[in-house]
């Protein structure tokens, strides 16, 4: 779990400013936090002024806010009242996941950006011409289809030594090679027929010249 693996304080510390915690109940906080892993398990404004420099009142009007935004509570265990930072925590341990999730799409994005570069540059230096804009939209869909930009400009390159300069034809050999790789590992394949006939219909609605006659057996 992440409560197990990410330190609560180093979480708070992070995200303090962002909750709208004010330096004072920072410290509150964490004093109520080392109290209670001393096994102290009901914390009152009274307790923390003794360890605290604080004014009690400004302590008492302090964890009175906390409380009210839900950030403390009082809850009873066992019969019992005690002092809980649990919806603290709960909201540190979200924010952390959310957090987390935006690294890894901004990551995911960045990869994806630099495949589309790569492949884009090296399919326009090999074809001698910039690319069309359905073209582009192919490639694209294959990096989304999680084709590697390797496996794409590799597909180009024996698409090149067939004599053939076409985004049909690379098209062809990626689904061949899929299909093959499906069948030396599941014994069947899941690739769709379809996404062939809707790039040839594609291209010849758009009636694009970049379609070699070669390409069209």
């Amino acid at each position: 779990m992440i409560s197990e693996a990410i330190d609560f304080r180093f979480l708070l510390l992070e995200n303090y400013k962002k909750l709208k915690i004010s330096e004072n109940q920072l410290a509150i906080i964490l004093m109520i936090d080392h109290l209670l892993s001393q096994g102290n398990p009901f914390i009152t404004a009274d307790l923390l002024s003794l360890k605290m420099s604080l004014d009690i009142k400004e302590i008492d009007k302090l964890m009175a806010d906390l409380l009210t935004r839900g950030l403390m509570e009082y809850a009873t265990l066992n019969g019992k009242t005690v002092t809980s930072l649990n919806p603290l925590k709960e909201k540190l341990y979200r924010e952390f996941q959310i957090s987390v999730s935006k690294e890894n799409e901004t990551k995911n994005s960045e990869t994806i950006s630099n495949q589309l570069n790569n492949v884009f540059e090296k399919f326009q230096n090999e074809l001698g011409r910039s690319l069309s804009p359905i073209e582009i939209s192919t490639i694209r869909e294959w990096v989304s289809m999680g084709y590697t930009d390797e496996v794409i400009i590799d597909a180009l390159k024996e698409a090149i030594n067939q004599g053939k300069k076409s985004i049909k034809s690379v098209d062809k050999i990626l689904l061949t090679w899929a299909k093959r790789e499906d069948l030396e590992t599941e014994g069947k394949t899941s690739i769709d027929d379809d996404w062939t006939k809707n790039l040839e219909e594609t291209i010849r609605i758009a009636k694009t010249p970049w379609l070699d006659e070669d390409d069209e057996d």
